[in-house]
């Protein structure tokens, strides 16, 4: 089922939903409308506005809206109970915070906007999700300074990366001597590595990717379903980043194919044996990011929250272990690596197909159970 089939099946259900809650629905645009709104035409006042005019403007128009502020997010627990309370402390606006994983903020937020109800100002989630809901143009634009520092490479019309999810091979130290250590994706089809790798269930986007890259250097079809068949020969297939990454930590196996950067620092700081410098590049990266609702009832608070998290809130992110979209100084954390993102229109029109030549592909490993 298409995206745009399910946004009309999770219609009904999610008239139920809000109808059965008590709610009353607020009108907003409906999914693809190009009737401006009037949190749009504070967009746009506001996006011709830097520095303390722009903040200045934002608190003012957020103090006439009731300082309140509606997010969806699928951003880890964690630091979400970081993120709220600051801002909150920073600007006096009062959170009203949905946290669920990416498909279920993707759920509800069309299933509002099919009974036209205005729920979220900002959502904030991963890459598909962000661009599926784009796609069906529910999101504001947003402009500002710190969209501007942004990798060029992860800019997007409707929505702003806040953080990225990198794809890098990572290795227990205490299994993995210098001689294993490796240095390109390719290396990962080397017999030296069977019994010792593991991949992970999902990371058909990063397969994807990657496929996709050797295709551009020039290797067949057929040269890289050998490659992949190589690499998965003799390795153990895990189910979830994190688990995968304990099991390393543990010496369950020697090598992660594509982990998580901050995970493996996360691991790596905490005492465990893991390790993934120097990186293999170009590494794999795939963004997460906010959007402003053009259905939003608290737009310059939305505006002030996302201003925030791509600065005063890139701190919390990269102190928490993640990778901001713009570093603390203004610097952009992607800048000194080879990079290839993750394809965000291809995850949409062909990620069912990628998804099931993957498990296709991984199908050839030891399945692990889930941790």
């Amino acid at each position: 089922m298409s995206h745009r089939s399910a946004l009309a099946a999770l219609g009904a259900a999610g008239l139920l939903l809000l109808s059965g809650c008590g709610g009353v629905p607020t009108a907003g645009p409906a999914p693809g409308s190009d009737q401006p709104t009037a949190a749009e035409a504070v967009y746009a006042e506001i996006g011709a506005l830097n520095g303390a005019e722009r903040r200045d403007r934002l608190m003012q128009l957020a103090a006439e809206e009731g300082k309140k502020l509606s997010i969806y997010t699928s951003l880890n627990a964690d630091i979400a109970d970081i993120v709220v309370p600051q801002f909150e402390q920073a600007t006096g606006i009062d959170v009203d915070l949905y946290r669920a994983d990416s498909e279920t903020v993707l759920q509800r937020t069309l299933q509002e906007a099919s009974a036209g109800f205005a729920g979220a100002d900002v959502v904030e989630t991963n890459a598909t999700q962000m661009a599926i809901i784009a796609e069906e143009g529910l999101f504001g634009t947003y402009r500002s300074e710190y969209r501007d520092k942004v990798n060029e490479q992860f800019h997007y019309d409707a929505w702003t990366p806040t953080r990225f999810n990198i794809f890098a091979p990572a290795w227990n130290t205490n299994l993995v001597g210098p001689n294993l250590v490796p240095h390109s994706w390719k290396d990962l089809a080397d017999p030296e590595y069977d019994g010792i790798l593991s991949l992970e269930v999902s990371d058909y986007d990063w397969y994807m990717t990657l496929y996709t890259h050797f295709r551009q250097e020039g290797m067949s079809d057929a040269e890289i379903d050998q490659l992949f068949a190589d690499i998965v020969k003799g390795a153990k297939v895990a189910k979830g980043h994190s688990g995968q990454v304990e099991l390393l930590s543990a010496g369950e196996f020697g090598v992660i194919a594509a982990s998580y950067t901050y995970l493996t620092e996360k691991a790596r700081s905490s005492g465990a044996p893991v390790d993934d410098k120097p990186l293999v590049e170009p590494v794999v990266a795939r963004a997460n990011g906010a959007g402003l609702l053009r259905s939003s009832q608290h737009p310059a608070a939305a505006m002030l929250f996302l201003d925030w998290m791509l600065s005063d809130g890139q701190k919390i992110i990269l102190e928490n272990g993640l990778t901001p979209s713009v570093m603390p100084d203004g610097s952009d954390p992607l800048g000194d690596l080879k990079v290839l993102p993750v394809d965000v229109q291809q995850l949409i029109d062909e990620g069912s197909q990628w998804s099931a030549r993957y498990d296709e592909v991984i199908r050839g490993g030891e399945q692990l159970p889930e941790r």
